[in-house]
């Protein structure tokens, strides 16, 4: 009988993009997935280390396969991500969790099916993290998630060094790829029957900007060229991108929403506070005043753009003045939604030293002010959707209710309609009928 695996994966889209990767491999190993964990022959955890509640749910469900382990010494645990990049997490693992087989990084995820090898076929317990990355990996296999839209990256890394963030520490410096690699793999894609790409980076907007990239082209491509060379080239329906940082959100970028056919009409442009001074202090790059600059410009060339954001509330040193500049930008900007978060202390970066960090009762009381006004503002918003034709890209069945399928449009609203039929893959004219805080009804046309 075929062994059976089990991924499961915490944090962001690059995150599930690299267990999709895994996955490929899984089955070219042979492997079949198996929906129930504690029954498989090889359970992986995919970590995230940007958000707090990631952490505490990566070690909770790393101590719930201590049991499964007892019962069945065959049972292999391998964990990988963002989290394995640091060192106290590793030695944590090794201390804490003595059942855990496998410990990889994010720069050597293409060893994998070796690693796994040598511990299943010589019985060792292996810890093999790469300091720095090498190469880009061209050509890994996949087992997508779904086979109407994928993700496609087109950076690692990052440069930014935001005074919060982990990222440029666990995922390294910025490397982008070539574009007839990236163009390759998008027409591949088409072929295959998927209808929208993501194109992925922790900086997409910095697409092309490295060094060595710019060694190998001297037309100096950027990320504008490609999202035009993608549209002219693939025939790929609809295209997205994220995440975009304001910094380099160039006027010729902003341009392509008015040229490329395939463009989604909305961005995520994470803005993390509405204040200049805490900007500053995040080392973003970037003022309140730019981040609206911006915004017009996107309004300017596309009035109905789908704007949503990133805020981080309670950085170490906000004053209430610093928070309410915050809410005042959202009144202003008026968001279609926004990921908030409670800032936590992520050991190694900068702003875990900061003096002046704020209670916990405050950052509660400011979050929850923030998304009280965030979810009336979507509803706001998501009320002038009604009585509009929206094409949506049907995902599926309702999760709520069997009777509905449900999809996205173009600026990313999910919608619930009556089909009578399976849709999934397809995408469809809807006429929207009615409106909720997170979601439109509609009919179908």
């Amino acid at each position: 009988m075929s062994k059976t695996y089990n991924i499961v994966t915490f944090g962001c889209q690059m995150n599930e993009h690299d267990s999709e990767n895994i996955a490929g491999m899984l089955e070219n190993m042979g492997y079949i997935k198996n929906e129930e964990r504690n029954s498989a022959d090889v359970a992986i955890i995919n970590t995230c280390s940007i958000r707090e509640n990631a952490d505490k749910r990566f070690f909770g469900t790393l101590g719930q396969l201590k049991k499964v382990k007892e019962n069945n010494p065959q049972f292999v645990v391998a964990v990988c991500g963002c989290m394995m990049q640091q060192q106290h997490i590793v030695d944590k693992i090794k201390k804490t969790y003595p059942w855990v087989d496998l410990v990889f990084g994010t720069h050597n995820i293409h060893e994998f099916p070796k690693l796994l090898d040598n511990v299943v076929n010589e019985h060792k317990k292996i810890i093999d993290v790469w300091d720095t990355a090498g190469d880009i990996i061209e050509g890994l296999p996949i087992k997508r998630v779904y086979n109407f839209k994928s993700y496609v990256n087109i950076t690692y890394g990052c440069n930014n060094f935001c005074t919060y963030c982990i990222v440029p520490y666990t995922r390294g410096r910025e490397r982008s790829r070539k574009p007839a690699d990236i163009i390759g793999e998008i027409k591949k894609l088409v072929k295959s029957g998927v209808k929208e790409v993501t194109l992925l980076g922790q900086n997409v907007n910095s697409y092309g900007k490295n060094s060595d990239f710019r060694e190998l082209f001297s037309d100096n491509v950027d990320f504008a060229d490609l999202i035009m060379e993608i549209d002219r080239s693939t025939g790929i329906k609809r295209l997205k991108f994220m995440t975009s940082h304001p910094k380099d959100l160039s006027d010729k970028l902003i341009a392509t929403y008015g040229m490329a056919n395939s463009l989604c009409n909305s961005i995520h442009l994470p803005v993390q506070s509405g204040s200049s001074e805490v900007l500053k202090r995040m080392n973003r790059r970037y003022s309140r005043e730019d981040y609206m600059t911006l915004i017009k410009k996107l309004r300017k060339v596309s009035p109905n753009i789908a704007i949503t954001t990133d805020i981080i509330v309670g950085f170490p040193g906000e004053s209430e003045e610093n928070f309410m500049e915050t809410m005042d930008l959202v009144e202003k900007v008026r968001f279609d939604s926004a990921f908030t978060f409670l800032y936590s202390i992520r050991k190694g970066t900068p702003a875990a030293e900061y003096e002046n960090q704020i209670p916990e009762k405050i950052k509660h009381e400011r979050f929850n002010m923030l998304v009280e006004r965030m979810n009336q503002i979507t509803m706001e918003i998501n009320r002038t959707y009604v009585g509009k034709e929206e094409l949506v890209l049907v995902e599926g069945e309702s999760k709520r209710n069997s009777m509905f399928q449900t999809g996205r449009t173009g600026s990313g609203k999910i919608v619930n309609f009556r089909a009578g039929r399976d849709l999934k893959g397809e995408i469809v004219a809807v006429k929207i009928v009615e409106s909720n805080t997170f979601s439109l009804i509609g009919e179908l046309l």
